[in-house]
C-alpha cells in the first residue's frame, strides 16, 4: 500500500477505511508495464530488436499501400482489401511498440490510467478488424475462383467500400464495449502489468471488484471474432479446394494456388500465433511466458504479412519495381 508521501505520484488516491489499498476508477493516475525481462543487461537488446521489427512492419505495409495507390494494375478487389490490412497491421504495431520503446530507453515502467485503456480500445479494435478482413479476403477468394464470371459484378467497389466499413463499424463496436467495461472496475493502488502492453486478460486478474460479467464477455466476443471468421475461411477455402479439382487444367490449378497461398499463410499465422498465445497463458502459470508469446501475435505477425505478400505475389513486386524506376 501507498503511504502518504508517495501520493504524488499516482494521483489523488481514495483508500477504503479499512486500509486495504483499494483505489477507485478516477485515484489511479498511472499503471506499471513490467516488459519482458527486468534484466538490465537486455533492455538495450530489447529495444533495438523491436525498433527494428517496427521499422520493418512499417515500411513492408507503407510500401504495398504505396503500391495499391499509385499503379492502376492492382485497382482490384483484393489488393484493396490487402491494402486496409496493411493499414491495419501498422495499427496494431503502433498501439503496442511506440511505447514499449519509450519505456525502454527511457527505464521507466509507467503508463498513465488513461493510456493503458486506449490500448486495450485499440487493440481490441485492429485485432478485430483482422480478423474479419481475413475473411472478407477469404470470400474475396471464394468468388474469384467459384464464380469468376461474375466475380466483377458481386465484388463492386460499392460492396468492397461496404465490407471493409462495416468490420471497422463492428470492431469499433466492440473495442468501445470492451473499454466501457474495463473502466467501470476498481484496481490496487500499486498496478504492476507482466506485459509489455496493457492486455486484457491482465488487467482483469489485477483487478479487485468483480470480473465475471468482463469474462463473459472476452468469452463470447473471442468465440464470435475468432471461431465464426475462422469458420468463414475454412468453409471458403473448403469451396475453393473442391472447385479447384475439379478444373483439370494444372495451369489454371497453380495460378489459383498461388493466389490463395499468401492468404492462407496469413491466416495460418494470424490464427496460430493467437492460439499460440492463448494455449501458453491457459497452460502456463508465468505471465512472463505469455507476454513472449503476445511477440509473435502482435508485433512479429504484422511484420511477416508484408513479406510474405511481397515475396509470392507478383504483381506487387512487379509495382514496387516500377515505383522504384520512377524515383530513379
Amino acid at each position: 500500500m501507498i503511504r502518504g508521501e508517495e501520493r504524488e505520484g499516482w494521483g489523488s488516491l481514495v483508500y477504503s477505511p479499512q486500509g486495504s489499498g483499494i483505489v477507485g476508477i478516477a485515484g489511479i493516475a498511472k499503471f506499471l508495464l513490467l516488459g519482458l525481462s527486468d534484466d538490465p543487461e537486455l533492455q538495450p537488446l530489447l529495444f533495438g530488436l523491436f525498433l527494428s521489427m517496427y521499422l520493418v512492419t512499417m515500411l513492408g505495409n507503407l510500401l504495398i499501400i504505396l503500391a495499391f495507390i499509385s499503379d492502376s494494375h492492382l485497382h482490384t478487389p483484393m489488393y484493396f482489401f490487402l491494402s486496409n490490412l496493411s493499414l491495419t497491421d501498422i495499427s496494431i504495431s503502433t498501439t503496442t511498440v511506440p511505447k514499449m520503446l519509450v519505456n525502454l530507453q527511457t527505464h521507466s515502467k509507467s503508463i498513465t490510467y488513461a493510456g493503458c485503456l486506449a490500448q486495450v480500445a485499440f487493440f481490441s479494435l485492429f485485432a478485430c478488424l483482422e480478423s474479419l478482413l481475413l475473411t472478407v479476403m477469404a470470400y474475396d477468394r471464394l468468388v474469384a475462383i467459384c464464380h469468376p464470371l461474375h466475380y466483377l459484378v458481386i465484388m463492386s467497389p460499392h460492396t468492397c467500400g461496404l465490407l471493409v466499413l462495416a468490420s471497422f463499424f463492428t470492431s469499433f463496436l466492440t473495442s468501445q464495449l470492451h473499454y466501457l467495461m474495463m473502466s467501470q472496475l476498481t484496481f490496487c493502488a500499486e498496478v504492476e502489468i507482466p506485459h509489455f502492453f496493457c492486455d486484457l486478460s491482465q488487467l482483469l486478474k489485477l483487478a479487485c471488484s468483480d470480473t465475471s460479467i468482463n469474462n463473459i464477455l472476452i468469452l463470447f466476443i473471442g468465440t464470435i471474432f475468432g471461431g465464426v471468421p475462422l469458420s468463414g475461411v475454412l468453409y471458403s477455402y473448403s469451396r475453393i479446394i473442391s472447385s479447384i479439382l475439379r478444373v483439370s487444367s494444372s495451369g489454371r490449378n497453380y495460378k489459383a494456388f498461388s493466389t490463395c497461398g499468401s492468404h492462407l499463410a496469413i491466416v495460418c499465422l494470424f490464427y496460430g500465433t493467437g492460439l499460440g498465445v492463448y494455449l501458453s497463458s491457459a497452460v502456463s502459470s508465468s505471465p512472463r511466458k505469455g507476454a513472449m508469446a503476445s511477440v509473435m501475435y502482435a508485433v512479429v505477425t504484422p511484420m511477416l504479412n508484408p513479406i510474405i505478400y511481397s515475396l509470392r505475389n507478383k504483381d506487387i513486386k512487379s509495382a514496387l519495381w516500377r515505383i522504384t524506376h520512377r524515383i530513379a
